[in-house]
């Protein structure tokens, strides 16, 4: 099985979406939704408990030296290590993506703008270059006006190939990448991940 010095991944973690937020339209130069219904909706997705997630055979893909990127949202910060734990790598370094806040948000007392890129190592694996700085106001993701859900910027992809020498694999990938392998259940798998 091949083996790769970066992973990046997007875990599918259990949670609800946000509220359906319906038509849009702007108000003295601002974008207004016209909110249908203040209740979660469920993902468009199927989604895996912290224990199915640690359970994936990572150890099996990942070289000797290598770095984790994992995306983690508030939800799952705290229990995001047991997978770090599980998958065989050491937390490092918390990067935060801040968004715009957008209509109510998700959150109860505060509406939730920002998720996290967690930076973990396992072994020694040299950086190419060395980053100031570790909080990235980047814009959303938008098709036909309306932001993507869970979709991250290609900007976190592109700051990863800076700092992290390859070979690079995305796990629960959307789409695919030149340069990178991808596993997912929306894209054409390039590896299998099998116990």
């Amino acid at each position: 099985m091949k083996k790769y010095s970066v992973i990046y991944a997007d875990p599918p973690w259990q949670t609800k979406a946000g509220r359906d937020l319906g038509k849009y339209k702007v108000e003295d130069g601002k974008q207004v939704f016209n909110v249908k219904n203040n209740k979660s909706r469920e993902l468009p997705y199927k989604s895996m408990s912290v224990e199915e997630i640690c359970n994936l055979p990572i150890n099996k893909i990942a070289e000797e030296n290598c770095h984790l990127y994992m995306w983690v949202t508030n939800q799952y910060l705290l229990k995001a290590q047991q997978v770090i734990t599980a998958w065989g790598f050491k937390y490092s370094t918390t990067l935060v993506w801040a968004k715009k806040p957008l209509g109510g948000g998700l959150g109860g007392n505060y509406k939730i703008s920002t998720e996290f890129l967690l930076f973990c190592t396992k072994g020694k694996l040299k950086a190419k270059e060395r980053h100031t700085g570790t909080w990235f106001e980047v814009k959303r993701t938008y098709v036909g006006g309306y932001p993507c859900h869970s979709k991250k910027p290609e900007f976190f992809r592109q700051l990863i190939e800076k700092v992290s020498p390859g070979p690079y694999v995305e796990l629960f990938a959307r789409h695919e990448t030149l340069g990178w392998d991808v596993f997912g259940n929306e894209v054409e798998n390039s590896i299998q991940l099998s116990k």
